[in-house]
C-alpha cells in the first residue's frame, strides 16, 4: 500500500520516515519528496509497505501524531492524476498572439 505523509519537518530524510513506520511493518519504501531546484524537502513523502493490514494500522496510529514539533498527516496515497499540455495553451481569437 502507497502511504502519503504530509506536515513533515524540513530536516526529515527518508531514513527517518521509514523509521516512523518500520514499527508497524516492513517498509519497502520511503522518499521524502524535494524541490528540484534547491533539493530542500517539500515537507511530504511517501511510504510503500507491502502488508495492507500494517500500512492502514500505520496510517490509523501516526495520522495526527507529532513528529519533530509538528502533527503529521497520514493516508492512503491517491494515484496521480495526469496533466493534459492543452489546458496550459490558449489563444485568443483575433490577437494574432500565443502564449
Amino acid at each position: 500500500m502507497n502511504i502519503y505523509v504530509s506536515n513533515l519537518s524540513f530536516s526529515v530524510q527518508d531514513e527517518d520516515l521509514s523509521s516512523y513506520f518500520a514499527e508497524y511493518g516492513e517498509v519497502s519504501s520511503a522518499k521524502v519528496i524535494t524541490d528540484k531546484l534547491t533539493g530542500r524537502s517539500r515537507g511530504f513523502g511517501f511510504v510503500e509497505m507491502p502488508d495492507d493490514a500494517a500500512a492502514q494500522k500505520a496510517i490509523a496510529e501516526l495520522d495526527g501524531a507529532t513528529v519533530d514539533n509538528r502533527a503529521i498527516r497520514v493516508t492512503v496515497a491517491k494515484p496521480r492524476e495526469e496533466k493534459s499540455n492543452d489546458n496550459n495553451r490558449r489563444s485568443f481569437a483575433g490577437s494574432g498572439s500565443r502564449w
